[in-house]
């Protein structure tokens, strides 16, 4: 189970494994633009700045100019990495959901041909409502400006 931070909050994550991110979702540099970027800009900062900016692009899996530029762009409000993590957060809630869907299916399939409650019914409602609070906390910290 791992964290993330979503509008200035700390949020837990969904899964409990491995906090990598599929290839699909991992780009560190901003997408290429036609006609290229034209303007630059030189930031000087101290070891203590280049530190923690070198310590929250990494733990943001995004370059420091990224996460420059996003931070200053976002205007109080989530960046775009922070929305693409949400989205990695949601997808995982809805696989993780899909399958207890199938499970329940399953049970009810077995009480309605046996009349009796399988045992671990209690434990696979548990895991639902788990997880629908998990999420209420995910959407909670979503920033719908």
């Amino acid at each position: 189970m791992g964290a993330l931070r979503w509008a200035g909050r700390e949020v837990t994550t969904l899964s409990d494994e491995s906090t990598e991110r599929p290839r699909r979702f991992r780009r560190e540099r901003r997408a290429n633009v036609l006609g290229g970027r034209q303007h630059r800009h030189i930031v000087k900062v101290t070891a203590e700045e280049e530190s923690a900016l070198l310590a929250k692009a990494q733990q943001a899996k995004v370059s420091v100019p990224r996460l420059l530029v996003e931070a200053a762009m976002a205007d109080g409000r989530e960046t775009a990495t922070d929305r693409q993590e949400l989205a990695i957060e949601l997808f995982g809630a809805f696989r993780l959901l899909s399958a207890l869907s199938n499970n329940i299916n399953q049970m009810a399939k077995a009480t309605n041909a046996t009349g009796e409650l399988p045992e671990n019914l209690g434990v696979t409602l548990g895991e639902v409502r788990r997880l629908a609070s998990r999420i209420d906390v995910i959407l909670d910290g979503f920033d719908a400006r």
